[in-house]
């Protein structure tokens, strides 16, 4: 059926309301604002159902690109005011920890000057600061297609149909989606987003480059016993439970104001194993003798996971095409030496702005600004990326140990300079080997008190999605879950989601006796099953906007 869609003008669209977006977005009113372009036009959509709802990170935040955004952030009120005070890093058995001395943890994980904070409330925070500065802000609208003009540059985009049945047809509360053209788009979605994905593909951005690697990122926020707080004080580490299926990831345990612990756990996305279930990794981790004294008789407040780049500068597509750019984690900024993303996605954004400002100024419209891509090479935001480029591959191609001490080699001893750098051109979903050849952990069942099951778990996310919409998780080939994926990888989809949204369920009626069922409703929009599915025949798509977690101070 053909929809008449109301469509609005601004000089720049960013779609997605991330440190990114928002530092892309405010960079820009406060350039127009020095020009006297009073009427300059720039506006946020944000799939969320409020800034910072669909924010998840750890996190511990290096200030950089805020210092040179907002310099006055403190006065502000930013929420940032937990200084890091002490690392300790571990390496983990099944029955004890062993501490790192300083002197050997590389100095990328130091975080002397860097604060302790809910990125959320950041989001939030920064999202008052562009609202102060007259941007237009659309949160609970999420960016459905790309507008294309007819030489193929980006017009804009369009946001989703709201009011729309499970069978595509439209319901007594249909509002069809607007159409937002600009300028210039600036693409700021996170970690595989959906509309980035295609870009990179149309435009062929990742020609030439390693394929981009991920981690998925679960995190639990914890209130404990006072007299167990030790505010500031921060603890990485590695090893056990990950070590005994031979995967590769690690563990925060950030102290953060208030009696309150960010706990979690990143589990590379290059896993072998495919009865390996991340979010029954993270709740064993919590039995283990360094960490259940400090869990032990709190009280669990929120529960989220979501998807991380970790491929680093070796992965980062080209970043400008007709029209448009990425920025953030929809191109790749993610530091994985410095396990830190904040200050990378936000000057991504600065630079973005910058050179698209002057674009406009210069009366260039839909054009290819590739001065953003000459302004990030000649920033210290390369030179942070540039540092860190053999950390990730180093780590995947060398294990744990050898790849923890190039690591220490290339950053303590030669300040990221190593002559050499190192590739991984596998891609994650291509890692797992076959079921029946695979160790099978045996994942103790939840007591309710520390350890939790994913139904309860995405309760206390607040995920919540409008009834009867269509599927946003879609395949390609509705039989390879059964035909293909379970007899070879026990259907993987199953463990992998953090959120219980695939199940198998036998089925007599069925051909070969069973089915795939796809709750829908519990995604967290981590888009871990996009990335890691085998088959590569599940594809994430935004739902209808305002849908998904509302993660209160994660």
């Amino acid at each position: 059926m053909q929809i008449e869609r109301e469509s609005m003008e601004f000089d720049v669209v960013i779609v997605g309301g991330g440190p990114a977006g928002l530092a892309a977005a405010i960079r820009l009113k406060q350039l127009a604002n020095q020009a006297g372009m009073d009427e300059f036009m720039v506006c946020v959509l944000e799939k969320g159902s409020e800034f910072g709802a669909h924010t998840l990170s750890g996190a511990v935040m290096e200030t950089r690109a805020l210092d040179e955004l907002i310099p006055d952030w403190r006065n502000l009120g930013a929420p940032i005011t937990v200084e890091a005070k002490e690392d300790r890093v571990y390496m983990l058995n099944a029955k004890k920890a062993t501490r790192l001395p300083s002197s050997v943890v590389p100095s990328s994980m130091h975080n002397e000057g860097n604060y302790i904070v809910s990125l959320g409330n950041v989001v939030r925070w920064l999202a008052e600061q562009a609202e102060a500065l007259e941007i237009m802000m659309f949160p609970g609208f999420s960016a459905s297609e790309i507008l294309y003009n007819e030489d193929g540059s980006v017009r804009g985009v369009q946001t989703g149909d709201m009011g729309v049945n499970a069978k595509g047809e439209a319901k007594p509360s249909f509002e069809p989606g607007y159409e937002l053209l600009a300028k210039y788009t600036i693409f700021a979605e996170g970690c595989r987003g959906h509309l980035g994905k295609r870009l990179i593909s149309r435009f062929n951005l990742a020609e030439g480059k390693d394929p981009q690697h991920y981690g998925i990122g679960l995190k639990e926020l914890w209130e404990i016993d006072p007299d167990k707080h030790e505010q500031g004080v921060i603890l990485h580490g590695s090893g056990w439970p990950l070590s005994e299926t031979g995967t590769s990831g690690g563990w925060f345990l950030y102290f953060a104001e208030d009696n309150q612990v960010s706990f979690g756990l990143v589990v590379d996305l290059s896993y072998h194993n495919p009865h390996v279930s991340p979010f029954d990794e993270l709740q064993r981790l919590k039995l283990h003798p360094l960490i259940r004294p400090i869990l032990e008789g709190g009280k669990r407040l929120s529960y989220g996971a979501r998807a991380l780049t970790k491929g680093g500068l070796n992965s980062l597509p080209k970043l400008t095409f007709a029209g448009g750019v990425l920025v953030g984690d929809d191109a790749g900024f993610l530091n994985p030496a410095k396990i830190k993303g904040t200050h990378t996605a936000m000057k991504s954004g600065m630079l973005a702005a910058e050179s698209i400002f002057k674009a406009i100024c210069d009366n260039r419209a839909h054009d290819e600004v590739i001065e953003y891509q000459s302004a990030f090479e000649n920033s210290w935001l390369f030179e942070d990326a540039h540092a860190a480029r053999n950390f990730a591959p180093a780590m995947h191609r060398m294990g744990q140990w050898l790849g923890g001490a190039f690591t220490f080699v290339e950053q303590n001893l030669l300040g990221g300079k190593m002559p050499l750098t190192i590739h991984d051109n596998t891609p994650d979903f291509s890692q797992l080997d076959k079921a029946d050849h695979a160790y099978k952990p045996d994942y103790p069942k939840p007591d309710g008190k520390l350890t939790f099951d994913k139904l309860s778990s995405v309760f206390i996310s607040n995920t919540n999605h409008a009834e009867d919409q269509p599927c946003h998780l879609r395949l390609t080939d509705p039989t390879v879950p059964i035909s293909t994926n379970l007899p070879l990888y026990a259907e993987p989809a199953r463990l992998y989601c953090p959120a219980g949204v695939y199940e198998v369920v036998e089925d007599e009626n069925a051909e070969g006796g069973a089915r795939l069922v796809i709750n829908s409703q519990n995604c967290v929009h981590c888009k871990t099953c996009d990335i890691k599915d085998p088959s590569q025949n599940i594809t994430w798509v935004t739902p209808e906007g305002g849908g998904g977690p509302n993660y209160p101070n994660m």
